[in-house]
This record gives structure tokens, C-alpha cells and sequence, in this order.
């Protein structure tokens, strides 16, 4: 139940500032991805693999869902902010070992975003009233953009730029990882002794009764709403994960360490994208947001392709970075959605969209098979069904109840 006369701010702050942690890390893999094509001197298919380890975690997101309604919400939190630590110093030899070995202490971190990831949402859902919760978590997603903007930059700045010779070096990301991995420790101690209310969803509110089904399983929404979390990810860590490549095809020479910062133009389109949506989700309904991102997204990157191929190439750039701006308040438009009227299942309902995010761990990869394959625009036009699946759900498959 959510008590009205609950203050909720303080719990908030502490979710906003693990979204911040989400977004740092999700997007620094993503950006790294460039970087280590040239240390590993890799192809187009195992430069995705950064994405395939990462999300591939999320995978266990089901599991970890029946973990915390064993385990609560904070203990939740300590385990995967515990998790992302231990991954980031077993960074450190894993690049001496070679690219699978960093690869697999990315993995460990990556279990922990899984944790953060799974409590954090439907916490977040469950801190005020239902009307809202849209606007909650776009809020905390705002500062889950700050970081997807201030990521790139630092792995340009204390990575790409650290080279010596001009030869890219896995070995560059060992001190950045290991300060990582030191503050992630410091949060772990204050996270400790932090107070977080524990949160039962779905009791009924001043004698009012409401019906839930026996499952998380048996509520339609819930399984379409995790397909559009899949197709979402492609859209998302799509566009940067081929920004380099189609850039090079627009005829712009731009270095390591350019790429990389004009990635930061994408994630920034995200950050104002959801500070807006902060109040437009007041007036607006999840889905009818979620529909006009949609099908602006569709429309924006088929300009780009279209007037970056008749050689307006800054404007099909600008474009193809601007998506950023309508993938912005995807997610908690579909999360919200796809959670509605679960109840006590949230937890475990939290835990099925979760799974879904390993959208990012093959969707890339697949579309770096088909670049290589048949060529890098007809790997891009993949998004376009991505797009259309999810103004589906946008505009039918949120409905069903």
C-alpha cells in the first residue's frame, strides 16, 4: 500500500542517484565499444560482444525477481552495488588475460546492474501514487541521463585519450576501472547504514479491496510490454553502437576520440528528452507519449538515411544523433505500462521486463552480422521494426488486461 502521508523524498534521492550509477556504467560499456575494436583489432561482430556480456546478465533478471521478495529491496541493492565493485577491480587483470577476460569481469559487473536494475524500478513505481509513477521514474531517469552524457566524456578523456603512441591500449582502462570500483565500494558502506522504507505493493487502501491474479505470469500486458523493453534496447544502444561506422559512411573522418565525444550529443537528446518528460507525463498519457516517440524515432532516422545519402551529410549526423531526444522517455512509458495493475506481483513482474534488456545484448550483435553480411545501412533499417513493434504496444498491447 502507498501511505499518502508518506514522505518519500529521501528513499527517491537514494534511487536517483543509483540510476545515475546505471546510466554511467550501461553507457560507458556501450562507448567503449569503438575503443576496443582497435585494442583488440576486432571485426564488426566481436565489437558487439562488450553489449553481449553486459546484457546478457539480464537474463537472470526472472530469478533475481523471486530473489527480492525473499530478500527486500536494500539487501537487493548492497548485493548488486557489491557485484558491480567486484566486477570493476577484476577488470583490472582481466585485460592482461586478454579480451574474453575482460569480457568475463564484465559479466560480474554486469550481474550487479541486473540487481540494481530489478529493485530499483518498481521501487521507484511503488514511491507515491500510481498516476504518477510514470513521472517518478521519468524523473529518476533524468539523472540516469546526466550520466549517459558525462560517460562518454570520461571514457574520452581518462581512456581513449590516455594512449601512448596513438595506439589504442586495453591496459588504459585499468586505473578508471579501479576508482570505479572504489566509490562503488564507498556507496556499499553508506548504502549499509541508510534507512529505506520496504515497500508491499498491492494491499488494499482504507478498506477498498482490489483483485490481483495468482500471477505475474497470467497478465498479457506484462509479457507484450517485456517485448517492447526488447525492441527498445535496440533502439537505443542501436544508434550509438553504429554511430562510428556510419559516420565513416557519410564521409566524416573523425578520430577515436571524436566519435566518442559526439556519442555525447545521443545520450545528452535522452537527458533533456526526460527532463521534459518530468511534466509532460503530468498531462499526457504513458501510452500517447510512448506512440508519438515512437513513430518520431522512425521518422528522424529514415531522414537521416535518406538526406545523408543525397549528401547532406551534417544533417543526416545531426539526425541520426537526435533520436536520442525520442528514445528519451521510452522506457518508463513501457515499464509503467507493462507494470499497471500488477500489484503484489511488481517484484517478480519487474524481474520478466528486466530479462528483456539482453534486447541490447543480441539485437546489436545480430545487426552486426547482418553489416557484414549485406552491408551497414540494411542493419540500421532493422530499427524500423523495432519502432513499429513498439508503437504497437504503444497503441493496442498496453490495453490488455
Amino acid at each position: 500500500m502507498t501511505n499518502k502521508n508518506t514522505n518519500y523524498l529521501f528513499p527517491l534521492i537514494v534511487m536517483a542517484t543509483l540510476f545515475f550509477m546505471l546510466g554511467f556504467i550501461t553507457t560507458m560499456n556501450n562507448s567503449l565499444i569503438n575503443y576496443l575494436k582497435d585494442a583488440f583489432n576486432l571485426n564488426e561482430v566481436e565489437k558487439q560482444l562488450p553489449n553481449t556480456f553486459f546484457y546478457g546478465a539480464y537474463i537472470l533478471s526472472i530469478p533475481v525477481g523471486y530473489l527480492l521478495n525473499r530478500i527486500g529491496y536494500k539487501n537487493g541493492v548492497l548485493a548488486g552495488l557489491g557485484l558491480i565493485s567486484l566486477g570493476f577491480f577484476l577488470c583490472i587483470p582481466g585485460v592482461l588475460i586478454g579480451y574474453y577476460g575482460f569480457l568475463s569481469a564484465v559479466s560480474v559487473f554486469a550481474i550487479g546492474i541486473v540487481l540494481l536494475q530489478v529493485a530499483a524500478n518498481p521501487y521507484v513505481n511503488a514511491l507515491g501514487s500510481p498516476e504518477t509513477a510514470a513521472s517518478r521514474l521519468t524523473l529518476t531517469n533524468a539523472l540516469n541521463s546526466v550520466a549517459t552524457v558525462i560517460a562518454p566524456i570520461f571514457v574520452s578523456m581518462l581512456i581513449v585519450s590516455g594512449n601512448t603512441g596513438g595506439q589504442a591500449d586495453p591496459k588504459t582502462v585499468q586505473g578508471p576501472f579501479a576508482g570505479i570500483g572504489i566509490v562503488t565500494l564507498i556507496i556499499v558502506v553508506i548504502m549499509f547504514f541508510l534507512h529505506l522504507p520496504e515497500i508491499k505493493e498491492g494491499e488494499a487502501e482504507e478498506g477498498s479491496v482490489k483483485k490481483y491474479k495468482d500471477s505475474a505470469y497470467k497478465y498479457p500486458h506484462l509479457w507484450l510490454g517485456s517485448l517492447a523493453i526488447f525492441f527498445y534496447m535496440g533502439v537505443e544502444i542501436g544508434i550509438p553502437s553504429f554511430f562510428a561506422d556510419y559516420s565513416s559512411k557519410l564521409g566524416f573522418a573523425f578520430d577515436g576520440e571524436m566519435k566518442t565525444r559526439l556519442l555525447a550529443y545521443y545520450w545528452a537528446g535522452l537527458m533533456v528528452g526526460r527532463i521534459a518528460g518530468i511534466f509532460i507525463l503530468r498531462k499526457y498519457t504513458a501510452s500517447r507519449i510512448l506512440s508519438f516517440c515512437a513513430a518520431g524515432g522512425a521518422v528522424m532516422l529514415l531522414l537521416s538515411l535518406i538526406l545523408g545519402g543525397l549528401g547532406m551529410s551534417w544533417v543526416g549526423l545531426v539526425l541520426f544523433l537526435g533520436t536520442g531526444l525520442m528514445h528519451s522517455i521510452m522506457w518508463p512509458c513501457i515499464y509503467n505500462l507493462s507494470l499497471e495493475d500488477l500489484g503484489p506481483h511488481s517484484k517478480v513482474g519487474s524481474g520478466v521486463i528486466s530479462t528483456s534488456v539482453i534486447g541490447a545484448a543480441l539485437l546489436p550483435i545480430m545487426m552486426g552480422a547482418i553489416q557484414r553480411g549485406i552491408g551497414l545501412i540494411v542493419a540500421i533499417c532493422c530499427l524500423f521494426i523495432y519502432y513499429a513493434y513498439i508503437t504497437f504496444f504503444a497503441v493496442k498491447g498496453a490495453k490488455i488486461r
